[in-house]
């Protein structure tokens, strides 16, 4: 009875992301709300006081997950907010991309950069640049919208085929299921499968766009912290590798970089308006992913994910791989990943390769489905649960496209 309970309020939390439009209620205060409940009725209904700290400990293991979280978005989101107020995204773009250019070609471009940049730095980060480079086009609602799906599954793909990129791939090498040239041969499918769903999305894609000019009126400084934001992408892969230093606490030290540089450099005045960017980040976006993780970390304590991995191992692992991606469309995929490797099933080089591609791109799926879809939703006013629905199509046709290809090279060169 507790757990159809819980498990209701999951479902509920879902119903009222889908139909955020009819209610008018915001999706991050309903998910938070829903999240404590869920969270509050485990306390209640712990029965003892021995229980009730085994729960305690769940609640404090969840939060500290969120934590990191919160303050990796509110880094990634503070260096993004300050260099595109200052045009520097804009001015990039321009350096980078054709002033004008068809939309056809654009779309392509559009998905390949975002690609290759979530191979190199998390989604997160990924996900907030190329998004900002939809604000220097001018392009209509159908076309912003449609570029926004192609990043969401461009960033889930360029994730899975190197550890920086995503936490899922970085979870099953850590395990020492693959190596690091095994999980190069992800790009291939990864890119296949984004450049087909750029070549979809272009069909019915008729004329030029052009970029809006943008005045340069930033300074050195500003170079200086663009640059502080780079060698703090980089510094966070190195440092990971080299000596596990989780992510977040890289970003932090960057930010406080940032921080130190601007203080140097500017009056007090124009101190406080480097930190008042703080206040640009997205709240709601925050609050969004504290209520999600919260209900995730209730169907993780009452046993949800461990019978997914029970259900896993019925089918053959090729098969199962394939629904589990699908899966982290409705659940994170990362309690997701880490209770398929605490089971520990047998799989061949090429089916961890599979369950990597799987997990990484099957979030795409639904725009909740990951990271990457909750900060583009937030961000792009166009983007909505219901509308993205329309797209699920073309993306399924495309990540079946992308696991397919990931077998076929995988079973061919390690088989």
């Amino acid at each position: 009875m507790l757990h159809t309970f819980l498990i209701s309020l999951a479902v509920l939390a879902l119903l009222s992301i889908v139909l955020e439009e009819v209610t008018h209620i915001n999706k991050a205060k309903t998910t938070l709300f829903l999240g404590c409940i869920a969270w509050i009725t485990l306390f209640m209904a712990s029965g003892s006081p021995e229980n009730s700290k085994l729960v305690g400990e769940e609640l404090n293991e969840n939060l500290l997950e969120i934590a990191t979280l919160w303050l990796f978005l509110m880094s990634t989101m503070t260096f993004v907010a300050y260099l595109n107020a200052k045009g520097m995204i804009q001015v990039l773009v321009q350096k980078i991309f054709p002033q004008q250019v068809s939309v056809r070609m654009l779309m392509l471009q559009v998905g390949m950069f975002s690609l290759v940049l979530s191979t190199f730095c998390d989604n997160v980060t990924a996900t907030l640049v190329s998004l900002g480079l939809l604000t220097t086009f001018n392009l209509d609602n159908q076309m912003r919208r449609r570029m926004a799906v192609l990043i969401i599954f461009a960033v889930n793909s360029g994730g899975v085929a190197l550890i920086t990129g995503d936490v899922t791939t970085l979870m099953i090498f850590l395990a020492g299921k693959v190596h690091i040239s095994e999980l190069l041969i992800l790009f291939i499918p990864a890119g296949i499968s984004v450049g087909l769903l750029a070549v979809l999305f272009s069909l019915k894609a008729e004329g030029h766009v052009s970029t809006t000019p943008v005045e340069q009126n930033y300074n050195t400084v500003d170079i200086v912290i663009g640059c502080i934001f780079f060698a703090t992408i980089i510094l966070t892969m190195v440092l990971n590798v080299l000596f596990g230093i989780p992510p977040v606490l890289t970003f932090l030290f960057g930010l406080s970089v940032m921080f130190l540089v601007g203080r140097t450099n500017k009056s007090n005045s124009e101190e406080v308006q480097v930190l008042e960017y703080i206040r640009q980040v997205e709240f709601d976006t925050l609050l969004f992913f504290l209520g999600i993780l919260l209900l995730v970390g209730m169907l993780k304590e009452i046993g949800t994910l461990n019978l997914l991995t029970d259900v896993y191992g019925m089918y053959n692992p090729s098969i199962s791989n394939f629904f589990t991606g699908m899966g982290s469309a409705l659940l994170d995929n990362v309690p997701l990943t880490a209770a398929l490797l605490k089971a520990d099933p047998v799989l061949t080089t090429a089916q961890w390769l599979g369950l990597t591609y799987a997990v990484g791109v099957g979030g795409s799926l639904l725009i909740i489905g990951s990271a990457s879809g909750i900060i583009a939703m937030s961000k792009v006013e166009e983007l909505t649960f219901v509308s993205y629905l329309k797209y699920v199509p073309a993306l399924l046709l495309c990540y079946c496209l992308g696991y397919g290809l990931t077998l076929f090279l995988a079973n061919h060169i390690h088989g």
